[in-house]
């Protein structure tokens, strides 16, 4: 067995839904699900970087997922 084990892939549907609370005031909890928790906790305090980060992100979510998934962070 090998000493490096792939991260649990993430629901993608659970990122979208947490990506749509960044609508009502939580952004970042998508990013928080996802293991990036300092960005996720600056998403929350600036409101997705004034809502720019949140679109952006938006686009980039498969990816993120995936990367998520082998245990690669931005």
């Amino acid at each position: 067995m090998s000493g490096t084990a792939l991260a649990t892939r993430k629901d993608t549907g659970i990122a979208y839904m947490l990506w749509v609370a960044g609508l009502f005031g939580f952004a970042g909890l998508h990013r928080i699900y996802m293991g990036r928790y300092v960005s996720g906790v600056l998403w929350l305090f600036t409101g997705g970087l004034c809502f720019v980060g949140q679109v952006i992100d938006l686009l980039m979510m498969p990816q993120m997922i995936e990367d998520s998934a082998h245990g690669r962070g931005w």
